[in-house]
């Protein structure tokens, strides 16, 4: 079964739940494209997991573009997200141009982090016929505004904040919405508020759909390890295994249990 947008929302609609993650070669993106996953994301976490960086801020488009073409090459039914990656759709004319880059590398969906301020821009890339995936909550590429990798929502006045954005950005034509770092509370309010799929990390197990890290599901995480990281490599000894209990125990709202989520 080929994966598209369509296919998450009729999910969310049926209330039934499906697993995400990411990749950046082609060798991973197979393993797990034929474990059954919905969607992969070739994340601009790359900085991170591929460069050794200690943030996402030094990735470039042609280098989102080179790892999408990777993944797109071991993809045969996944849905392909792809990220722009930092100040590369400061404006419309930008954000078009580097759409273009992913999409022709074998994105089907680009994802920007932002909300409201991004609504004309996500008009003109949905107008041309490129798919946005939304992302809001604790977004990395504004890691020096929040002053570091902090959890947001945890209050009355942010969470309202941060669910408005959200409607925004599913008003200006959004296909779905990655939701990061947040209370479970918050996580379930902005699914519940949303018609489009909402997909957590680290926002508890209310959401649509999940996305991890492949290294935080793997246990190759270096240095920090979030808490909603779960090493399910380590449970099952075989890269395969880990990645189908990975999808079973999202698609039961197994996991993230309530030790994998943050709760206030």
């Amino acid at each position: 079964m080929t994966v598209t947008v369509s296919t998450l929302q009729k999910l969310k609609d049926e209330h039934k739940k499906f697993a995400t993650i990411t990749a950046y070669d082609a060798s991973f993106a197979r393993i797990f494209d034929d474990a059954g996953i919905y969607a992969i994301l070739i994340g601009d976490s790359l900085g991170m997991t591929i460069k050794g960086e200690s943030s996402t801020l030094g990735v470039t488009i042609d280098e989102m573009a080179y790892h999408t073409r990777c993944v797109a090459r071991g993809v045969s039914n996944a849905l392909i997200l792809a990220d722009m990656p930092f100040m590369s759709y400061a404006n419309t004319e930008d954000a078009c141009r580097n759409a273009h880059k992913l999409m022709a590398a074998g994105a089907n969906v680009v994802k920007l982090e932002g909300g409201s301020f991004l609504s004309d821009t996500i008009r003109t890339l949905v107008q041309n016929g490129i798919p946005v995936c939304g992302h809001l909550g604790l977004t990395p590429q504004s890691v020096n505004v929040f002053g570091g990798f902090k959890i947001q929502g945890r209050d009355d006045e942010s969470r309202k904040r941060i669910v408005a954005e959200c409607l925004a950005v599913e008003e200006a034509g959004a296909s779905m919405l990655v939701i990061e770092g947040v209370p479970k509370d918050t996580g379930r309010e902005v699914t519940e508020a949303l018609r489009i799929p909402v997909i957590g990390i680290g926002a508890g197990n209310d959401t649509d759909g999940q996305i991890l890290v492949m290294h935080d599901a793997l246990g190759l995480t270096a240095g920090h390890t979030p808490k909603f990281a779960r090493n399910f490599l380590a449970e099952t000894g075989d890269v395969t295994l880990a990645v189908k209990k990975y999808i079973s125990e999202v698609e039961q709202g197994i996991y993230p249990d309530d030790a994998h989520s943050y709760l206030k």
